[in-house]
């Protein structure tokens, strides 16, 4: 039985989304890709940055274990690339809407 996520995308800067170089805006591109194919595939359940002065992202998505979450996490792009830190850790939605 699959389990629920959250990873944490923490950026190297206050005000980075403003602050992007154009390599930056490149491997957030592939980001955006590689989310994408994730939420096709079934396995993201939402995405996106938070906002404000720092600009964390998260992605919950779905995954048997954390082995899985895991690598799914550090085969994201800015993560893989070193240009956030990513966090993981298990979700448990003890309150959802329509569930």
């Amino acid at each position: 039985m699959d389990r629920t996520w959250i990873y944490f995308l923490h950026p190297p800067r206050p005000h980075f989304a403003d602050t992007m170089t154009e390599a930056e805006e490149a491997v957030f591109a592939e980001h955006a890709t590689h989310l994408a194919r994730l939420l096709a595939d079934g396995v993201l359940l939402l995405a996106g940055p938070t906002l404000g002065e720092v600009n964390t992202g998260i992605a919950v998505l779905r995954a048997p274990d954390e082995a899985t979450a895991r690598a799914l996490m550090l085969a994201d792009p800015v993560v893989r690339d070193g240009l956030v830190r990513g966090e993981l850790r298990e979700l448990r939605a003890t309150f959802l809407a329509g569930g």
